[in-house]
């Protein structure tokens, strides 16, 4: 195809990744130092998408006000899903932007171009090709048969034993999609994309399915974004050019562990030890003499000196005190009624937590937004945002 066009999916607000996303957005959570969306967009570009189609919803105003009207000179359209009803839904949204064969990604999940570009290879004369993948761990997600290239059932969280493709959510789509998604039953009062390709299959219409070796990554909760910058780094589409005067300053005597990703005007401390597998955003500063590794540092998050951070997760405009310890995971992290067991998190400190030093964190700790812990205490369990922890 010369002229490529995408529509991304990025109206969510990922409930299940509350409270970090309390005031924004899954799509403009960091992957490493980056929004999600940020790499989503960086990859439909190396795949050759020309024109991009972004459907917003919850947080909208900041996805726009952050992007605008192009990214990378590729020009950005925005249409707005007013209500959280459905992947179909907010295809539908998108309807008057769309002309002829169309690409259909998530915005707040990270699949390389490789994927896309099978994806786009693939797609001819078909209503609807998808990207699929040979992955073991699908109960969470969405499975599909494939016979000869054909896609001949889908189904959502599967739970036998049949040879099941993993569905990584991306699609190549011709118009029929529209009306199909419109033909079929509302589950919850929801559209769904899924059934909307069911519809397709139902009407005897051709929908392929390409097997793809790309990379494919979400963060389903807080603590995965761990997880999704470290396979960034793995599959090298990360990297940390701290060497660079733009990337901040950074004292002779502290100690950089690569791999790490250190974003411009940072400033790293004397004695400091950062990484590896740090990710530190815009304008973090780490303490002289403190410890910084396996972790997700936000933008304007502030480390004390001497403190000890491991396996932590932070929001924006974090302060973690002189002293305090954060000595990671594995720990059990409670979410709602539910306990998950051994994760690999230290602490997950919200938007503009503030920790007065000398504190310490129980692994699996969950700090929700402008808490205040007081010098000295320990912190453990699921706090609410403007909790007062006190020693």
């Amino acid at each position: 195809m010369d002229s490529v066009s995408a529509v991304v999916l990025a109206g969510g607000e990922g409930e299940r990744l509350r409270p970090l996303t309390r005031n924004r957005p899954k799509p403009l959570l960091p992957a490493a130092t980056t929004p999600i969306l940020e790499h989503v967009f960086d990859q439909l570009l190396e795949a050759g998408v020309t024109e991009i189609t972004v459907v917003v919803g919850y947080g909208r105003n900041r996805v726009q006000a952050y992007f605008g009207p192009t990214y990378r000179n590729v020009p950005l359209t925005y249409v707005t899903q007013n209500q959280p009803l459905g992947s179909g839904h907010a295809l539908l949204a998108a309807e008057s932007e769309v002309d002829g064969t169309t690409l259909v990604v998530n915005g707040d999940q990270i699949v390389d171009s490789q994927i896309i570009s099978d994806v786009l290879e693939a797609h001819d004369n078909a209503a609807a090709t998808l990207g699929l993948l040979n992955r073991r761990d699908i109960e969470s997600y969405g499975g599909v048969l494939l016979e000869d290239g054909a896609v001949t059932e889908l189904v959502e969280n599967p739970q036998d034993e049949r040879g099941y493709r993993f569905n990584a959510g991306v699609y190549a789509f011709e118009s029929a999609i529209f009306d199909a998604i419109r033909a079929a039953e509302p589950r919850a009062g929801e559209q769904s994309l899924i059934d909307g390709i069911i519809e397709l299959l139902e009407s005897g219409a051709d929908v392929r399915g390409v097997i793809s070796e790309g990379l494919w990554v979400d963060a389903t909760y807080p603590w995965d974004l761990l997880d999704v910058s470290f396979e960034l780094f793995e599959a090298g589409l990360v990297e940390g050019d701290y060497e660079d005067p733009s990337a901040g300053a950074i004292h002779d005597s502290a100690v950089i562990r690569e791999p790490v990703v250190i974003a411009p005007d940072c400033e790293i401390g004397a004695g400091a030890v950062v990484g590896p597998y740090a990710c530190l955003g815009e304008n973090v500063t780490v303490g002289s003499n403190a410890v910084v590794e396996r972790s997700v540092i936000d933008t304007d998050t502030r480390i004390g000196t001497s403190a000890t951070v491991a396996d932590c997760v932070t929001g924006v405009g974090v302060t973690i005190g002189n002293g305090t310890v954060i000595p990671g995971g594995p720990g059990d992290v409670r979410v709602g009624d539910r306990v998950f067991e051994g994760e690999s998190l230290g602490a997950l400190l919200a938007d503009r937590v503030t920790d007065q030093g000398g504190s310490t964190y129980v692994p699996g700790t969950v700090v929700g937004p402008e808490a205040n812990v007081e010098a000295g205490a320990t912190v453990r369990g699921t706090l609410p945002e403007e909790t007062e922890v006190r020693s």
